[in-house]
């Protein structure tokens, strides 16, 4: 084994460095409490209720009970605090965000001597989802290291010297020595000195800094921000004032980034030594640090009804397809290390951002709501929503471009054993999402108290289950992540708090709402060594807390 050290990047192909993974699928398809200030204050519990804007993105057959036309606009003031607790230690990170979430109306039709009473046309912008999170941490009396577990890659790939090795005219994802193509990660883990062949360089034993007498610390930092935008177009009517029925066509945008790195500090660690040709036990401080981005247009389509027998008394249903996305991804990583008083640093595509397409498909949701008008003053209402995340699915984009090489990035470029079938490119990810997924129960319920024909008082609640099987959730799978990010995290449970109140006179209308968060999500450096998987990874809980306040104003006429 003969190496230098240099500062080295990488001039091969980055087709093949980056893949999806179930936990990207999750990112894209996550609801997130959002919509108009009333709705919010009533904890989002709309399903049953109506003659709001959020009807359009909640149940469309809410707009059937606007008898005036609408126009509304809602902007948000936000407030982070990610906490992470590794090893009993807290630390915390907070920021601080502004959006304009929603501009809408409503156009009605009325019809006095009719069965259908009224027919209504509603358009809105609405920001359905915020990304916005940053953490940071710190994890001691480390037990491994993430050289160990980009080693095991490379021994489940069965990866040679030559598979690793950088060169001119090299490119991992088209080998010309009929072997294994290369996992980015392996490469860069090899140029970085973070792995070290071991015997026989065509089939070497990969090992990794963490050894015998090996100790040492780590530091994590996650930068997250993006959102998902919705464009909507919705239908609705009434039937005799007691059925009222609505459709919704979206046109959704996605922007995702996430920017992190894992840094270690080993104390006796194994380092090969160029100046002796030799793996020696010494001081080590490395770094991987990646960046992504995913941008993507998509569409789905919304079906709701709601039956009023009474006016006491109201039930709601409301389906909501998959959004089908087409996306494109980019991606670059590096990886440092500092070892012997001399720096080396291997970079993905010789510093330039690889590009990536491919298709994706979100859960499909369905939404019971039930709702109780009192005194014509109180309003009590319940939603019980379904989230079938079972049933999110990668696929082939359906064009291409002088970037996208079939599948031979997705085969090869997915952090995973050689043992996997790769009959369908896609197979391996999508068989993830049902063995990490599952559905997932929200639970929303809200009052809302008229004061007098001008003033009232809201307050809500919102849970989020978890929607991660248990064997992933206590670390009973191996977990395969995307291309050169290892680190991933799973969500337990979401809890919102919700209090609002509202102003209505002459068609004009003022609400305000308050909005707590508390997500709790465990976060993992990477999955075990999938070599040793006995060998637990590192990991930290996180509690993300979101305070947002809420304006919206409109007026009716």
């Amino acid at each position: 084994m003969k190496r230098i050290f240099v500062t080295l990047t990488l001039g091969c192909m980055a087709t093949g460095m980056f893949a999806q993974s179930a936990m990207d699928a999750y990112t894209f398809s996550q609801p997130d409490l959002r919509g108009t200030a009333r709705s919010l204050g009533m904890g989002g519990a709309f399903g049953a209720l109506g003659n709001d804007l959020s009807s359009i993105n909640n149940n469309p057959a809410g707009l059937g009970f606007y008898r005036k036309s609408e126009l509304g606009m809602t902007m948000d003031w936000d407030a982070t605090k990610a906490v992470s607790n590794p090893n009993g230690k807290s630390t915390s990170n907070s920021g601080f965000n502004y959006s304009f979430d929603n501009i809408g109306g409503v156009a009605t039709i009325r019809f006095f001597d009719s069965a259908l009473k009224n027919f209504n046309i509603g358009f809105s912008y609405n920001k359905a989802a915020s990304f916005n999170r940053n953490f940071r941490g710190g994890i001691g009396n480390l037990k491994n290291s993430v050289t160990n577990y980009i080693a095991g890659i490379a021994n489940n790939q069965g990866l040679t010297v030559a598979d690793v090795e950088a060169t001119n005219s090299y490119d991992p994802y088209n080998p010309t020595d009929g072997g294994y193509a290369a996992d980015w990660l392996a490469i860069l883990g090899y140029d970085a000195y973070g792995i070290n062949p071991i015997g026989d360089p065509d089939k070497p034993k990969w090992q990794g800094q963490f050894g015998n007498g090996t100790t040492g610390s780590a530091g994590f930092s996650t930068t997250e921000t993006g959102g998902v935008y919705e464009y909507n177009i919705a239908l609705a009517g009434n039937v005799y004032d007691v059925l009222y029925w609505g459709m919704n066509f979206d046109i959704v945008n996605l922007d995702y980034s996430l920017n992190s790195t894992w840094a270690e500090s080993l104390k006796d660690a194994y380092i090969f030594n160029p100046l002796n040709n030799a793996i020696e036990q010494s001081g080590s401080e490395t770094a991987l640090t990646n960046y992504y981005n995913a941008t993507g247009t998509g569409f789905n389509y919304q079906f709701g009804v709601i039956l009023k027998p009474m006016q006491e008394l109201r039930f709601g249903l409301s389906f909501h397809t998959p959004t089908w996305y087409t996306v494109n991804e980019r991606y670059s990583a590096r990886m440092e290390g500092q070892y012997f008083g001399e720096k080396v640093t291997a970079r993905t595509n010789n510093g330039y951002t690889g590009e990536n397409s491919y298709n994706l498909s979100t859960p499909w949701r369905l939404t019971a709501s039930a709702a109780t008008v009192l005194n014509n003053n109180l309003i009590w209402s319940n939603d019980f929503e379904f989230n079938f995340y079972k049933g999110m699915k990668f696929s082939e984009a359906t064009y291409y471009n002088d970037n996208y090489y079939g599948d031979d990035w997705d085969s090869w470029s997915y952090a995973n054993s050689a043992t996997r079938s790769m009959d369908d490119a896609y197979g391996p990810v999508n068989q993830d999402v049902q063995d990490y997924y599952k559905t997932a129960f929200t639970w929303r319920t809200g009052v809302e108290y008229w004061l007098n024909p001008n003033f009232t008082l809201r307050a809500g609640y919102s849970y989020v289950g978890s929607p991660v099987e248990k064997a992933a959730a206590q670390n009973d799978l191996t977990i395969y992540t995307s291309g050169t990010i290892p680190q991933y995290s799973f969500d337990k449970q979401t809890n919102y708090l919700t209090l609002g109140l509202g102003y209505r006179v002459d068609g004009f209308y003022f609400d305000f709402a308050y909005v707590h968060r508390n997500t709790q999500s465990t976060f993992h450096a990477y999955t075990p060594d999938p070599s040793d998987p006995s060998i637990p990874s590192p990991q930290a809980n996180l509690s993300l807390n979101n305070n947002r306040f809420v304006i919206s104003t409109g007026i009716k006429f």
